[in-house]
């Protein structure tokens, strides 16, 4: 791992909620799922400090729409690295599920042969494939939502995340271009969601204004096409708010998603 110390800022904040067992979370680190030309991508396993080996269980990938190779320019780490992902994929094994972290060069297909290497390998990785979750957040949602209308994922939690271009909106599409996430679920609607989806999204109240635009069109459309949907608005939160904003009101939202994953996964 990159020294702690030669990260960009951003990447050395972790998550500011923490439960106990935290530090007893065993992590697997860079478990090959591909071979490219480049050299093997891995994954990082992160198991409950009293899980058993090879015992099933369900599992939360944390799924992400920017390539490593331009992430490390400027955070100088990959993104599985950054203490954001650590602490939560930490707070996630802590909570009684397993949870993944990986390395992407390319977002859309690496993240097919990774739930290609989960599904053929589930037993050797302890994890129950029927039991799958996903995580995401800002410009990695599209790419969630895509995976989400053709895997059977049990559940979602997506936090203040651009989402999808309804209503005549080209602003996902834009903000693609500009930032360079991907954006496969192009075109798509949220009627292309699975109708018994559970859905957690945690809105920014502070976030920026088209951001938020994109999310309450997605809101607005997912009660309207009556999807399992919970919607948690941190109205004085920024965007980043689980990392940015150390608060009652941030610490609450954490826990919320946290309990949906179990729910919904255990």
């Amino acid at each position: 791992m990159t020294p702690k110390t030669e990260r960009a800022e951003i990447a050395t904040k972790p998550v500011v909620y923490q439960i106990p067992g935290m530090d007893e979370v065993t992590i697997q680190r860079d478990i090959p799922y591909q071979i490219t030309d480049a050299g093997p991508l891995g994954l990082d396993l992160y198991s409950p400090p009293d899980s058993k080996a090879g015992a099933r269980m369900p599992a939360v990938i944390f799924v992400t729409g920017y390539s490593d190779l331009g992430a490390e320019k400027f955070l100088r780490c990959k993104l599985k690295e950054m203490e954001c992902y650590i602490s939560w994929a930490k707070l996630v094994a802590a909570s009684g599920l397993r949870a993944i972290t990986y390395l992407n060069h390319t977002p859309a297909r690496d993240l097919d042969e990774l739930f290609r290497y989960i599904r053929e390998n589930a037993e050797v990785l302890g994890i129950d494939e029927r039991r799958i979750g996903v995580w995401s957040c800002s410009g990695n949602v599209p790419l969630a939502l895509d995976v989400l209308m053709r895997e059977p994922i049990r559940c979602a939690a997506l936090c203040y995340g651009v989402t999808l271009d309804l209503d005549g909106s080209t602003n996902v599409a834009e903000s693609a271009k500009k930032f360079g996430f991907a954006n496969p679920a192009s075109g798509k609607s949220v009627r292309d969601l699975p109708p018994e989806l559970p859905l957690f999204i945690a809105r920014a109240g502070r976030d920026e204004p088209g951001l938020n635009k994109t999310m309450d069109h997605f809101i607005a459309h997912a009660l309207a096409a009556n999807l399992p949907i919970t919607v948690a608005n941190h109205a004085t939160g920024p965007h980043a708010f689980d990392v940015l904003h150390d608060s009652e009101a941030s610490r609450e939202i954490i826990r919320q998603i946290l309990a949906f994953l179990r729910l919904h996964l255990a």
